[in-house]
């Protein structure tokens, strides 16, 4: 893919475009989608001084998928990822592949020693615990009822 580039860094743009980019999954809720919009408030007011960390990948100048990543608190050398997406019209692509990789060097750069990232066990978050296992992540627990009745929440790790 020619045309992808990414940058790390977050402008204001990047507000409508998360939220662009989480509703077109048409798999978070309302509020789940502010959260995915605060961290990006939260990064552009505290600049350099934030925990949470993105990556943003663009074709032909829009925003078409991201990862916001940070440490862990009170661990040496674990991250979270928070979130990953590409848009419902990019998907397919590789994209989330190519972004995810990004991330892990990023964290690795960083220091990272275990990257940490969780879903739903529903029906409908399938797609996403397969694309995790491609991704050689490996599931390290699942959290019956997490969620909601019947909604684990299933928890992977990648170490370094």
């Amino acid at each position: 893919m020619s045309n992808i580039t990414f940058r790390n860094h977050v402008q204001h743009s990047d507000m409508q475009s998360v939220k662009d980019i989480v509703e077109s999954t048409n798999f978070f809720y309302d509020h789940e989608i502010e959260v995915a919009v605060e961290l990006v408030i939260e990064a552009l007011e505290s600049k350099d001084k934030s925990d949470y960390h993105f990556i943003f990948a663009e074709i032909d100048g829009k925003t078409v998928g991201y990862t916001c990543f940070g440490p862990i608190a009170c661990t040496k050398n674990s991250y979270d990822i928070y979130w990953i997406a590409v848009h419902n019209d990019y998907r397919n692509q590789k994209i989330g592949r190519i972004i995810l990789e990004k991330t892990e060097n990023a964290i690795k750069e960083a220091g990272g020693k275990g990257i940490y990232l969780e879903t739903s066990s529903t029906e409908k978050y399938l797609p996403t615990r397969e694309f995790y296992l491609r991704c050689n992540y490996i599931v390290e627990a699942q959290i019956k009822d997490f969620y909601d009745s019947g909604d684990d929440k299933v928890i992977y790790v990648k170490r370094f």
